[in-house]
């Protein structure tokens, strides 16, 4: 695996870590309503248990370490996605919806369904917020293409009843082999953390520009999200052109998100199922001022205010 890329910010003496991290202020100024319109929230097991199946199991991750970590990147709105270990158990996405918008912050979530969920359940979870369906395939290394169409076709009929999006975590190559079949979906589909491209984009040629081309359509987003996976370089200047390419295809179908509290495996190290699989230890701050040296205020306001505000329904 690629080792991720960031520097852990010092803790500032007298200050208290946010599951280890601390962030700092981002070099630009955050225009208000600004998104991220990527976490997850862990609860405690004996009230929201793992699945089965995972991969692996995280710490707690709570509503108060969210709120903490937005006051100092500047962020008043925020998109709770759910994680793999919690399977098709969304509780801990829907309970932690209804504490942000009880303490004023913005909230809409996006969860995981079995195929065939009913009419009466999907407006129910509208009412709660969700806004969206996932079909997570990298957490569980599915990389067939019949498979991803088959996942991705069931969760767009029932998107589809509410007016929602899907999104996949999937990578490059099974978006340029799904190509044709994303350009039939009749929602919109959302791909997370720049679908895991190369920055130097010499790998997969054909499946960028079937990436591209499915952005030029207006039906698909890209979330410039969680770039410590990919890039090489700490302030993200070698996924300049990478995301720029990816902005002038058409900002308007540019996100933002931190993939905060960072889960993902560390080199050398097996992940644990039992146990507590730690976060990594990520500055936000020095995440969201990539986007700064990425994109131009104008763009950074549709990126963290516009573009969400319309997809999610703010």
């Amino acid at each position: 695996m690629k080792h991720y890329t960031y520097a852990a910010c010092p803790v500032p003496p007298g200050e208290a870590s946010i599951l280890g991290a601390w962030h700092s202020a981002p070099t630009f100024e955050v225009p208000e309503g600004a998104c991220d319109c990527h976490v997850h929230i862990f609860g405690p097991r004996e009230q929201y248990p793992l699945a089965d199946d995972r991969t692996f199991a995280p710490g707690v991750a709570s509503v108060d370490d969210l709120l903490r970590m937005h006051a100092h990147i500047g962020v008043s709105r925020v998109v709770i996605v759910q994680a793999s270990p919690q399977g098709l158990d969304n509780r801990g996405v829907l309970d932690a919806l209804a504490e942000l918008r009880r303490r004023g912050h913005a909230a809409r979530g996006v969860v995981v369904l079995a195929p065939g969920t009913d009419l009466r359940t999907l407006k129910e979870l509208h009412a709660q917020g969700v806004r969206g369906i996932r079909v997570n395939l990298q957490s569980y290394g599915q990389t067939d293409p019949q498979l991803a169409a088959s996942r991705l076709h069931a969760a767009a009929a029932m998107a589809a009843e509410m007016g929602w999006h899907v999104q996949t975590y999937t990578t490059l190559a099974v978006i340029g082999a799904l190509q044709a079949d994303i350009a039939r979906l009749p929602v919109p589909l959302v791909v997370d953390h720049f679908a895991l491209a190369d920055p130097r984009l010499n790998d997969a040629r054909a499946d960028w520009l079937a990436l591209l081309a499915l952005l030029r359509q207006g039906r698909t987003y890209v979330k410039l999200s969680a770039p410590y996976r990919l890039v090489e370089t700490l302030d993200g200047r070698d996924g300049h052109a990478m995301a720029r390419t990816l902005i002038e295809t058409n900002p308007d179908r540019m996100l933002w998100g931190t993939d905060w509290p960072h889960t993902g495996p560390f080199p050398g190290r097996p992940r644990e199922r039992e146990g507590v699989d730690p976060f990594h230890p990520v500055d936000n701050g020095a995440q969201l001022s990539m986007l700064g040296l990425w994109a131009t205020p104008e763009e950074r306001h549709r990126i963290l205010v516009t573009n969400p505000q319309k997809l999610y329904g703010f």
